[in-house]
């Protein structure tokens, strides 16, 4: 599906949200009609060859007044993180540690700040910001502490453009229509991604609602790294026996010229 496309079912859907929401808001409410509903423009993500990044727009509606927070998380999946010191004028890789159940990737939306939208302790419970992640450290370095290695971790994804601190925006369209766009970088990992909606009232969640969001490789590009990872004796011999034809080719070339 191209972008076009799916910004165009993305209207049709934001329309259908509004005209029938009304019906939903009334008595059907008082029969436990979820008072918060989510939809994906897009819940397949392909990378191809020339991938250069794309966006999905995000888009529900609410029953009633409240702030909504969007969370996308990437796989989890373990980091190595390693620490380096400065040996006889060098730099050098001295320690490390293994940080586990960090997200690939990891972005937040929000209507409003997160300062204004809950505490602490429910930021926490969720998981709701990069302070808030929940990551297993492990290490054997007693030069530095869990929250270094964490620290470095956060900052290596920012760089790669995998976490982002600065919240995105959910705008209102109305007063029960909401939207965001959550922007995917050229690097973005593949796999199951999970994108949690939180409806947010007096500080606590009043709601919340999960959808998956799929990133997968196709085409050649796809098949080249799936035969890389399955396969890995035979790709690397065919890595070498196509570098010693393309050395023969070149130094042939070279004798005739």
């Amino acid at each position: 599906m191209t972008l076009g496309a799916g910004r165009l079912f993305f209207w049709v859907r934001l329309l259908l949200a509004a005209w029938i929401w009304p019906v939903f808001s009334g008595p059907a409410a008082a029969q436990g009609v979820d008072p918060l509903v989510v939809d994906l423009s897009d819940h397949l993500v392909a990378i191809t060859t020339g991938f250069a990044g794309t966006s999905v727009l995000l888009f529900g509606a609410v029953e009633d007044d409240g702030d909504v927070v969007v969370v996308v998380r990437g796989p989890s999946q373990s980091e190595l993180v390693r620490r380096k010191e400065r040996m006889l004028g060098l730099w050098v890789n001295h320690a490390q540690a293994v940080i586990g159940d960090a997200p690939a990737y990891y972005r937040i939306a929000t209507s409003r700040s997160l300062e204004r939208v809950a505490g602490a302790t429910v930021l926490a419970r969720h998981q709701i910001g990069l302070d808030h992640l929940a990551m297993n450290v492990r290490r054997k370095d007693v030069r530095a502490s869990d929250d270094d290695y964490r620290k470095a971790l956060l900052r290596l994804k920012e760089g790669a453009g995998l976490y982002l601190r600065a919240p995105g925006s959910v705008s209102f369209i109305g007063r029960r229509l909401f939207r965001t766009e959550i922007d995917l970088p050229a690097n973005v990992p593949t796999g199951v991604y999970s994108v949690e909606v939180y409806l947010m009232k007096n500080g606590e969640v009043a709601s919340a609602q999960t959808t998956p969001l799929i990133i997968s490789k196709i085409g050649l590009g796809a098949q080249v790294f799936d035969f890389a990872i399955h396969r890995a004796a035979l790709y690397g011999l065919f890595a070498v026996l196509l570098a010693a034809a393309a050395g023969w080719l070149a130094a042939a070339a070279f004798r005739k010229g």
